[in-house]
């Protein structure tokens, strides 16, 4: 089965549409790593580049959604629907020429998370889930894993900032996890790019600190339609309050749980 109802169908135009500037962007960044300006100024400029097609698509299309998003902040509509856009999630690696980055989008209905989609646009894999459909990759459906006890699991994680208050609690956390699992943790720079990976089971389980609403949006639903669990570090949906996410196969959310209390 295909995702391709009228709201899919309008976020995967909006995505493809924004990823083709960014795959040239993406070409010339690799250049600019031996300048001495540096390319910061240019992963801003793409930044925008991609906000403003991906805003200009979805509204077109739905006039009366709102959006927030992080560059652009809030553009507020109606209240019942609103698009939650990254434009490029994993900036830091885009900005270093790693191919590892998304294009993040999230549809909510009155304040739950409906759709989503997180297109890999070098690695040209797209995420696509819808409340109620399942989750899908490439048009083939995805599942969490299976794995049912800790150690065996691979485990993802990101950050700390240098400037986050809670550094040092992140990184006693790791050490935590580290001891529990065979496999070391991995940090790959994308929350939604970890997220859409919990969803399609190449990784068990994910945590992290001090992340914004654009940055999980999507991947809320890709979880939670393949099967896995999203909370905060307590188990409740607070994620966003509460700045703490837990993102499993569900098998392992008890054990992850016990780890960061």
């Amino acid at each position: 089965m295909n995702l391709n109802s009228a709201n899919i169908n309008v976020m995967v135009k909006a995505c493809r549409k924004a990823a083709k500037p960014l795959i040239r962007d993406f070409g010339e960044i690799e250049k600019l790593q031996v300048s001495i300006k540096g390319p910061g100024d240019f992963v801003t400029a793409s930044d925008k580049k991609v906000e403003k097609i991906l805003i200009e698509e979805l509204l077109n299309a739905r006039p009366d959604y709102s959006v927030l998003s992080e560059e652009a902040g809030e553009i507020k509509n109606g209240q019942e629907f609103k698009w939650i856009i990254d434009p490029i999630d994993g900036t830091a690696n885009f900005l270093h020429g790693i191919p590892h980055f998304g294009i993040s989008i999230g549809l909510e209905k009155n304040n739950e998370i409906i759709c989503g989609i997180i297109l890999d646009p070098i690695k040209d894999e797209i995420f696509i889930a819808e409340k109620g459909n399942g989750s899908y990759l490439n048009n083939q459906r995805i599942r969490v894993s299976s794995r049912s006890k800790l150690k065996d699991c691979m485990i993802f994680t990101g950050g700390p900032k240098n400037t986050n208050n809670n550094k040092d609690i992140s990184i006693e956390e790791y050490k935590k996890f580290s001891a529990k699992v065979l496999t070391p943790i991995r940090k790959m720079g994308s929350a939604a790019l970890d997220m859409a990976y919990v969803a399609a089971g190449r990784c068990d389980g994910f945590w992290q600190r001090n992340l914004n609403y654009w940055d999980i949006a999507a991947g809320i639903i890709l979880v939670k339609e393949a099967g896995g669990y999203v909370t905060d570090f307590k188990g409740e949906n607070k994620y966003i309050k509460n700045e703490t996410i837990l993102v499993t196969n569900s098998r392992i959310n008890e054990e992850m749980m016990e780890v960061l209390k």
